[in-house]
């Protein structure tokens, strides 16, 4: 595996070009500190061989105040060149998240079929964090260590040749052990990568099924669980650990060894009155080796921090690649539909080799309200998410007022279509605003007229807060039937021209039913309506209904036509589910 991939490396930074003139000053602020950091060495040389030695008092006050300027100096360098360098670091990964946000938004519903909520989260959090520090402790910091360790072999071989040779000979087995290190590194990495979407897949799965996992006593086998998937995250940063473990210390005697040969050479020279090595070289030298080999040693920490951000990078790239958003073939803004809908021989299957929907052709008029019944798996919901373009049919054609829906733009699309659908979706926010969905173009008096129209506003009007009360995390402050109602004033307040109830009466308690009824009168109302449901009154009073099974129409027409036909589909699910219902009704 290669320890550094390049044209990644450039993909990261197509990022800083919107911040071209930040990116140069922080190059710049690096050059200076690297600049300053080389000098106060040479400095305190030439204060010891010219001031120190010679008992030059005045000249020594000049030099110490003339080092105190160059360390204010390296100190406000040191300051701009962090601050700007993780600014744009915090700003490069704004862009990203908002785009990766943007992306993940536009994704077909197929994508989120087979890809875990919790490595989404993973790519859209902490992977994007982990990028920032490429800027903040990877990059600039190279780039800035690197610049110090030229500047400082510049100066000392302006110094003393014969003890620079000392310090070069060393570093080949700290290149090498550097270049081992990032190769381990990388790989190192990827484990703990792959180790921490996998937890935080478990623990969001989990914590969101808790109910379940209680329901049915599985704490103990899901603790265990935990624990393996724990035990090789751990394991994972224990290689990490291992490897600097052993890279640091090397690193730490090459640098000791180098400092003590560097002390006898040049004492050796000293003593032997070379005239090339003076007392104020062994002062810097003793300074210069830690500056030089510091930054050596920091690279390959720093490059960790890099290796952490570009591994992190390629996981989000690769979902930013992936072509798994629902093109926008269309080019025309839906206007507001009159409501006439065809399915033409249309065929499709989530998967490539079984087809869900096998030639269905359906045809419903303006204002007619349609419902469709079948057994679970017979294709209903199916119907639902072509109608808005959430996958893409197979073959055939999906027509609005006489246009195929590929015309229309996918947001002027599903803006003309409502759905309310059996598990509902409140975010953690108010009433209002999951009703409204943050659209400031609605405003709360509509809100209130329609809750009103449709029978909410009384339970919302006894809520703490009323339609400011704070919903909790998908709305688990609320009963079910009261989320219902909800949904239902989400799609009222939206004006659709097409309704689509996909099964959203079936999980309602006996005392909100009556509202529920209302409210699915009040929508349905010289509106286009698709209901799939199995509450008796909605089924009985539509306009027509379309029996499926198994992907294909088996019967169509209204509730008393459909009760005609002998050993009918329709009359057998009629009697096994309604005659009882309807008894009770009458």
């Amino acid at each position: 595996m290669k320890a550094f991939d390049s044209k990644l490396f450039k993909r990261i930074l197509e990022y800083t070009k919107p911040y071209k003139w930040r990116y140069n000053s922080v190059i710049v602020w690096a050059i200076l500190l690297s600049v300053f950091a080389a000098l106060r060495p040479y400095l305190l040389k030439y204060n010891v061989d010219h001031y120190i030695q010679h008992k030059d008092e005045k000249g020594l006050l000049l030099f110490i105040v003339l080092i105190g300027l160059v360390l204010f100096l390296e100190v406000l360098a040191q300051f701009y060149f962090v601050y700007w360098a993780n600014w744009l670091g915090q700003d490069i990964i704004k862009d990203i998240r908002i785009k990766l946000f943007k992306h993940l938004s536009g994704f077909k519903m197929s994508y989120y079929d087979h890809e875990p909520v919790g490595k989404l989260v993973t790519r859209a959090v902490s992977d994007i964090e982990a990028i920032a520090r490429i800027f903040s402790q990877g990059l600039f910091m190279i780039v800035s260590d690197l610049l110090k360790m030229i500047v400082v072999l510049g100066f000392m071989l302006y110094m003393n040749w014969k003890l620079t040779l000392i310090v070069v000979a060393a570093m080949p087995i700290l290149i090498y052990a550097t270049r081992v290190f990032q190769i381990k590194m990388k790989d190192a990495f990827e484990e703990v990568r792959t180790q921490i979407a996998n937890m935080n897949t478990f623990v969001q799965e989990r914590v969101s099924g808790m109910k379940i996992v209680q329901l049915f006593i599985r704490e103990e086998t899901e603790y265990q669980n935990f624990k393996k998937i724990n035990y090789l995250h751990k394991k994972a940063w224990v290689k990490n650990v291992w490897y600097n473990s052993i890279f640091f210390p090397i690193a730490d005697i090459v640098s000791a060894l180098t400092l003590s040969l560097i002390i006898w050479y040049g004492g050796l020279n000293i003593l032997n009155n070379d005239g090339i090595t003076s007392f104020g070289d062994l002062f810097a030298y003793t300074m210069y080796i830690s500056i030089f080999f510091t930054p050596l040693r920091q690279i390959a920490d720093k490059f960790n921090e890099m290796q952490m951000g570009m591994i992190a990078a390629n996981r989000v790239f690769e979902v930013l690649d992936d072509n798994k958003p629902t093109e926008e073939t269309g080019t025309l803004e839906a206007p507001h539909f009159e409501g006439e809908i065809e399915f033409k021989n249309v065929v499709f299957g989530y998967k490539e080799d079984e087809d869900v929907l096998k030639n269905i052709s359906l045809s419903i008029q303006k204002g007619e309200t349609v419902a469709i019944v079948g057994a679970t798996g017979a294709g209903k919901s199916t119907i639902v998410n072509l109608l808005n373009r959430f996958y893409e049919i197979k073959s055939g054609t999906i027509c609005v007022d006489g246009q195929n829906i590929k015309e229309y733009t996918l947001g002027s699309l599903r803006k003309q279509i409502a759905v309310v659908l059996q598990d509902v979706f409140l975010f953690a926010d108010t009433i209002h605003n999951n009703i409204t969905l943050n659209n400031p173009s609605v405003s709360r008096e509509e809100v209130i007229a329609a809750a009103k129209e449709i029978g909410a506003h009384d339970f919302i009007m006894s809520l703490p807060g009323n339609y400011d009360y704070d919903v909790k995390e998908r709305g688990n402050m609320l009963s079910s039937g009261q989320r219902q109602l909800i949904a239902f004033l989400r799609a009222y307040v939206s004006k659709p021209s097409i309704l689509i109830l996909d099964e959203a009466t079936s999980s309602i308690d006996a005392y909100l039913e009556a509202m529920i009824q209302k409210a699915t009168l009040t929508l349905t109302q010289n509106r286009t309506s698709i209901v799939i449901a199995h509450r008796l009154a909605t089924v009985i009073n539509a306009d027509k209904i379309v029996v499926l099974d198994k992907g294909i129409i088996v019967e169509e027409g209204n509730h008393q036509q459909l009760l005609q036909k002998e050993e009918g589909y329709y009359k057998k699910l009629y009697e096994a589910q309604f005659v009882n219902h309807e008894e009770e009704i009458n």
